[in-house]
């Protein structure tokens, strides 16, 4: 691993959420002293599905909690109808040149029209494509389930799921900003590129 990815590692930490957040099943992480902090201030847009609100808005605050513990405080939340809306909203976002970054959340199950894996599949593809297109980075907590039933012990399972892939998304949503903040210093300098 080269020597600029070994710099911009940090370790996750759940000690980022509060008590209210941690259920008896979440597995405890020893607390980080200090994340890097960036050069220039960063601006993210967190667009989340509506669809199982209430087991999504669980990554949505394990983010918004772990990202403001990495020096980013500058968050926008949108809202789509679902997952398959996620895309089209990252790549409007990213055309602004506002945000540094653009992180989806959103679960896709079974039921309606579409077969699960091919709205996940389709979601991903149009994330990276974004991603590509714009060089603004894309993260996604777009997640689906082999199998998800409307009772409350799954809900759970995947509340704190959804917990974890919060505070894992603000994690990698960091690094990247800071490694691509450090490589576009490099080709500025012309030390890369």
């Amino acid at each position: 691993m080269n020597q600029m990815l070994q710099d911009a590692e940090v370790e996750t930490s759940q000690a980022e959420i509060s008590q209210a957040d941690i259920t008896p099943d979440t597995p405890a992480v020893p607390p980080v002293s200090e994340h890097p902090r960036f050069a220039k201030p960063q601006r993210v847009a967190f667009v989340q599905a509506c669809w199982h609100r209430e087991v999504v808005d669980a990554c949505r605050v394990s983010f918004l909690k772990a990202i403001e513990a990495r020096h980013i405080t500058n968050v926008d939340v949108f809202e789509v109808p679902g997952s398959f809306e996620i895309p089209l909203h990252a790549q409007i976002l990213a055309k602004t040149r506002r945000y540094t970054a653009i992180v989806a959340a959103g679960l896709v199950v079974d039921g309606g029209i579409y077969r699960h894996e091919f709205v996940a599949d389709t979601v991903i593809k149009a994330l990276m494509d974004v991603q590509l297109r714009t060089e603004v980075p894309v993260f996604s907590a777009v997640l689906t389930p082999q199998q998800f039933h409307e009772t409350e012990v799954h809900q759970d399972f995947f509340r704190r799921h959804f917990v974890i892939k919060g505070i894992e998304a603000a994690e990698a949503c960091a690094n990247t900003l800071l490694s691509l903040e450090r490589l576009r210093g490099q080709v500025a300098a012309g030390i890369a590129g």
